[in-house]
């Protein structure tokens, strides 16, 4: 297994160096870079299996980095410091990320992940959402990505009619496809997708307004959606949609 760091402070790379070693990885070989120019270098030389991809660099940044790579065949893994943007953006892509100071155990789960997806193919697809998260354009063909256990999927945000939450995990419906059940909460993708005009009516669904066509006021409240799906508003939830229906 070949991983390369990428990182400007050599510290960093020391500190990360070492708690890899402490990993159990079969025929570990790693190598280093302290910056973008150094980072592509490397990549084309040493033909990483994995990247760990610091973010703020001395001649760049690790989203400079990824623009020149014309072809991606490793797995990713961007280390950074507290940036709450940049988070939500990697969030959006399901593109791994560390914070910085590095804590062991979600270092061994994002190595598992890493093996697991080695013949995948997705990165190149997930950089472009990533960059279109970053970029903080208005685009109504942004997308998110969403991981079942067998496939990944490349969803526009404007085809999602609702989610609802199924225990810890959340079913994604979307228009015209089948539903997709992703391994992550509901709360998560209410953090995610607020701003993207969804709303939460029930401590088990988030609706897309945009899908909404009308509101039955009968038996505390049902919004009915595109297709006629119907879904419910808590009654601890009422007054705060319709206060964001009126708006």
């Amino acid at each position: 297994m070949k991983i390369l760091i990428i990182d400007n402070e050599e510290d960093l790379r020391s500190a990360l160096r070492n708690l890899l070693q402490l990993c159990d990885i079969d025929q570990l070989i790693l190598d280093e870079a302290d910056g973008v120019k150094s980072g592509l270098q490397k990549i084309k030389s040493f033909d990483p299996d994995i990247v760990f991809l610091d973010i703020e660099m001395n001649d760049g940044t690790g989203f400079d980095l990824l623009t020149q790579l014309q072809h991606i065949d490793f797995q990713l893994i961007v280390t950074t410091a507290h940036d709450a943007y940049a988070i939500r953006a990697f969030k959006f892509s399901a593109i791994d990320f560390l914070l910085k100071p590095i804590d062991p155990e979600d270092l061994e789960l994002s190595i598992e992940k890493a093996i697991e997806n080695l013949n995948k193919n997705d990165l190149k697809m997930q950089l472009q959402i990533l960059m279109q998260q970053i970029s903080n354009s208005n685009d109504i063909n942004k997308k998110i990505v969403l991981n079942d256990k067998r496939n990944t999927y490349f969803v526009k945000i404007a085809d999602i009619l609702y989610c609802e939450a199924e225990g810890p995990y959340t079913k994604f419906f979307i228009f015209n496809e089948k539903p997709i059940l992703v391994s992550k909460s509901l709360k998560d993708y209410d953090e995610m997708l607020t701003s993207y005009g969804f709303i939460r009516t029930h401590h088990s669904y988030l609706v897309n307004a945009t899908k909404i066509k009308m509101l039955d006021k009968k038996d505390g409240g049902i919004l009915i959606l595109d297709d006629g799906i119907h879904v419910p508003i808590s009654q601890r939830k009422r007054d705060a949609v319709l206060d964001w229906l009126s708006k």
